[in-house]
């Protein structure tokens, strides 16, 4: 039922939290690990940014990076890309191109103020997606 595992990463905690569980999920259904991470553009992008973080390709490419090497490590089959744009249309669009039969992702807990102006990536994604959406929510917080 579920062969085609797709998760979305950006590097954050719970981004890393939800590549553990996607690699555990597909390590115990034997199946195929996709694994996508956007480099942002969009209306909220700058706002996302900080004075640190000035190459969102190469922060893109490093979270796809380090998903890669912890899935293989447990001998999954991966597949990775990198996409630009908005990431929640982005992931769902992997999604839908791929016939991804679940979506695994990280949730940042965002409230208030933040949450209404630059508003969720998981949530977007939940209703949006064609498939089932799995959200695994920063420990951390």
């Amino acid at each position: 039922m579920y062969q085609d595992l797709l998760l979305a990463t950006d590097g954050t905690d719970g981004a890393r939290q939800a590549t553990e569980h996607a690699i555990e999920l597909a390590d115990r259904l034997g199946a195929t690990l996709h694994i996508v991470s956007v480099s942002e553009d969009g209306p909220h992008s700058t706002e996302k940014k900080d004075e640190m973080r000035s190459d969102p390709e190469g922060e893109a490419v490093e979270a796809l990076e380090e998903a890669e090497r912890s899935a293989v490590q447990r001998d999954l089959e991966v597949t990775t890309t990198v996409r630009h744009g908005v990431p929640q249309e982005e992931i769902v669009d992997v999604a839908e191109v791929n016939a991804i039969d679940m979506i695994v992702i990280g949730t940042e807990g965002r409230t208030g103020l933040d949450h209404l102006v630059v508003g969720s990536v998981a949530e977007e994604v939940v209703r949006n997606a064609p498939v089932p959406v799995v959200t695994v929510r920063d420990r951390t917080e």
